[in-house]
């Protein structure tokens, strides 16, 4: 079909919408009644020519009572959809008044084969049946599409050429209602480049046969039709005869309706079959294709869009374990779980889990993200453990920076990740970085967000810069474990003065927690909340349920409301709880024990204090439980820069060393030498990322950056982490030349002159009114 053809034809569909749906719809709801109607009418002129053989298979199989009829009548259709309906569109050209058209009209629908219900479904076209028919615009619609002026049937136009028209109708209504674009809709320029760069590299290597191609985020399926498009016409560049399996899922039902209703239309049937989606298909709860491997994957996922609900359908993050995000790696298990307010890089992973392993070509991968899929997640977490099991499985061939403004919705820097499981040998262990953000051609008028394009220039330019594999001002080529880094806890000593005070004994009586609320109710109830709960549970209880009432003042609406809401649950439980109130009187009992044996004096050595509280402690005979000693000397002491160290644990020497990088120092304890390891101080903790490709690891960074600076500093290696990030920010930074001394002055005088000029403006204003 000759171009010209191909837009009249485009043209026309898109005009009846303007006919019949304005003042009935509106724009954005068009593509709801246009495209299934577009849908149907190439449906049904494909099927008239076997109309009859259809009906009679039916009537057929029916008197047979053979309940399993699909086979049988698509084979009677010569297609992978049919209808047993009476009806066909021309039937219904000339019916009766709206209601006799609308019930045989529906009649027709429901004639339709399960693949195709399944779009009307998805489409939800019986919504707006009742719209058209209470305005009288059903029978124009189908008359409309009958028109003489447009062939739809195999003999006005194939089936690649109807689906050409089909997308150009899907791209045309996207744009006129560009703020939802974006979401379904990937530019073709962009789509184009990520084909190239998944085929290009193995073009040579390509041999008659059937690959399989997958979107685990497949909108309407344009990324699956442009690889198609894409890797036949490299196969029929080299004479080879090679077919494709197109694969997909999508969760939005209309997006997911266009894409298997383009496939039917072009008589992929087979590939029908195979798009997956509507709402309840969520690619990262529901995978569609388990243990299913593919040879070449493309997608645009969702940026920054939370899949909160899929989460706490897969278990959560804790009760994680479906086997895509929950890995083995390097001898541990890695979570790839990322943050429910963002879930894009999970699409990645979905991807690199369905990889080929055995074929010789193995698995190639192009998938977009916006930026913050480079750096987001610390070390540790699910997006930095994605960088880390992607990077160091050696499956990263190159990252490339877009345009801005390159997409419909969005503005952002967007990148396109490039893995492959079988990397020529001069690409192992290197990932190299493109910036192609330069590379683009300006649109005369924008479409939605997007201002740009690639033009096939610059994406031969993209294309032959990552073949190339050389260093460039915009190309960058870098060891893996150049993007690695250790995340390392430093620790510095615990230092405490203590003194068994009155005051600090006093705060022990509120140890469980809720000290201000714990407070008032001992100002009401007494000691006997400590020593004789029984007495008091019920007043207790009574006030709880009372409590925040308006008789307990509150000046502001907002304290009021509150008020009125009472205490939550799980507070006002902990409150009724006797053993809280128990152990807290015990605690203040031990505490002023200690007092009257030990005194207030001021220990300036927490170690010395220490061992005299568990001297007295064991003088009089009392036993207390780790937790609640603990709870006692942190009441009673407080942090001093100048004190000792606060010692953990005692080594002899010999058996262990001294090792600042470890905590471990020689010290002497009761007259004998020995090696101590100190309490560490949470306040003073702090954290340090040291390259993976640091001479001489964590410990020459430490003592070359640390220990100089904090000689009692050590490293917690039980809390050292491996996290991934790339920075291209960093690596392609091109710092502007300072301005000259005379350029900075120019621009002051010229600043003064303008200063003057309005300041004499506003003198020579004649005042007088």
């Amino acid at each position: 079909m000759d171009q010209a053809t191909h837009n009249k034809i485009v043209s026309f569909i898109w005009g009846i919408a303007d006919d019949v749906l304005r003042d009935l719809f509106r724009r954005g709801k068009y593509p709801d009644v246009i495209l299934p109607m577009c849908v149907l009418r190439r449906m049904d002129a494909v099927l008239e020519p076997t109309k009859q053989a259809v009906l009679d298979t039916k009537q057929m199989l029916d008197d047979a009572r053979i309940t399993e009829q699909r086979a049988a009548l698509a084979g009677a259709a010569g297609q992978a959809f049919y209808n047993t309906s009476r009806f066909t569109l021309r039937d219904l050209k000339s019916r009766g008044n709206h209601q006799q058209l609308l019930a045989d009209f529906e009649d027709y629908l429901d004639g339709f084969s399960p693949n195709v219900q399944d779009i009307l479904e998805n489409f939800k076209f019986r919504n707006q049946l009742p719209t058209l028919s209470k305005a009288d615009a059903l029978a124009t619609l189908i008359n409309k599409f009958l028109d003489p002026d447009i062939d739809l049937s195999p003999a006005g136009i194939d089936n690649h050429a109807m689906g050409t028209v089909f997308e150009e109708l899907v791209r045309k209504f996207n744009e006129d209602n560009n703020e939802e674009a974006g979401e379904h809709w990937t530019p073709r320029d962009a789509v184009r480049l990520m084909a190239n760069l998944v085929f290009l590299p193995v073009e040579e290597k390509l041999k008659s046969g059937t690959y399989l191609l997958y979107d685990d985020a497949c909108g309407t399926g344009g990324m699956l039709t442009v690889a198609e498009e894409t890797l036949i016409a490299i196969g029929n560049k080299r004479g080879l005869d090679i077919k494709c399996g197109l694969y997909g899922q999508e969760i939005n039902p209309e997006t997911y309706a266009i894409c298997k209703a383009d496939m039917l239309i072009k008589g992929e049937g087979e590939n029908a079959d195979h798009i997956v989606g509507g709402a309840e298909w969520s690619t990262l709860a529901h995978d569609a294709f388990p243990g299913q491997e593919f040879d070449f994957m493309v997608a645009n996922p969702p940026y920054g869009k939370s899949w909160k609900k899929d989460l706490e359908a897969m278990g959560g993050k804790d009760g994680m374990r479906d086997p895509r995000f929950k890995v083995m790696h390097e001898g541990e298990e890695l979570s790839l779980v990322t943050r429910s307010s963002d879930g894009q890089m999970l699409f990645l992973v979905n991807m690199a889990s369905k990889m080929n392993h055995s074929s010789a070509l193995g698995s190639r991968i192009a998938e977009v993200h916006n930026g913050s899929s480079l750096f987001t997640g610390d070390a540790g977490q699910g997006e930095s453990n994605i960088r880390r099991w992607l990077i160091e499985n050696d499956w990263v061939e190159a990252l490339v920076a877009l345009p801005l403004n390159l997409f419909y919705n969005t503005g952002i820097a967007t990148y396109v990740w490039v893995l492959s499981n079988r990397k020529p040998a001069h690409r192992k262990g290197q990932v190299q970085l493109i910036d192609a953000s330069q590379w683009f051609k300006p649109l005369r008028k924008n479409l939605g967000k997007k201002n740009c394009e690639l033009g096939p220039d610059d994406i031969e330019r993209i294309c032959r810069t990552f073949l190339n594999f050389k260093e460039t001002p915009e190309s960058k080529i870098f060891p893996n474990a150049a993007f690695g880094y250790w995340k390392v806890t430093v620790e510095r000593p615990l230092r405490l003065h203590s003194q068994l005070s009155l005051k600090a004994i006093e705060t022990l009586r509120f140890a469980s927690g809720d000290e201000d609320l714990r407070a008032a109710l001992f100002e009401e109830f007494g000691d006997a909340l400590f020593n004789d709960f029984d007495a008091v549970a019920d007043a207790l209880d009574k006030r709880l349920a009372d409590w925040g009432s308006d008789d307990e003042g509150g000046d502001d609406e907002e304290d009021a409301d509150t008020k009125k809401k009472g205490l939550p649950e799980k507070k006002r439980k902990k409150l009724l709880d006797a053993k809280t109130w128990e152990r807290d009187g015990r605690l203040v009992d031990v505490a002023s024990a200690l007092r009257a044996s030990l005194g207030d004096t001021l220990f300036e050595d927490h170690n010395v204090f220490r061992d005299l509280v568990d001297g007295a402690l064991k003088k009089g005979g009392t036993k207390l439980p780790a937790a609640e000693l603990k709870l006692i000397l942190k009441a009673v002491s407080w942090r001093v820069e100048t004190a000792p160290p606060v010692i953990a644990k005692v080594h002899k020497p010999g058996k262990t060393a001294a090792d600042p990088m470890l905590g471990l120092y020689d010290a002497v304890v009761a007259g004998k030498a020995c090696v101590v390891e100190y309490e560490p101080d949470s306040d003073l903790r702090d954290t340090e990322q040291v390259p993976l490709m640091e001479d001489g690891g964590i410990e020459a960074f430490v003592r070359r950056e640390v220990l100089p600076y904090t000689r009692d500093a050590w490293v917690n290696n039980d809390a050292t982490k491996i996290g991934y990030e790339v920075s291209f920010t960093r690596h392609f930074y091109k710092p502007q030349p300072l301005r000259t001394l005379a350029q900075i002055s120019a621009d002051i005088l010229a600043v003064e002159k303008e200063a003057e000029g309005l300041l004499d403006g506003l003198l020579m204003t004649d005042p007088t009114p």
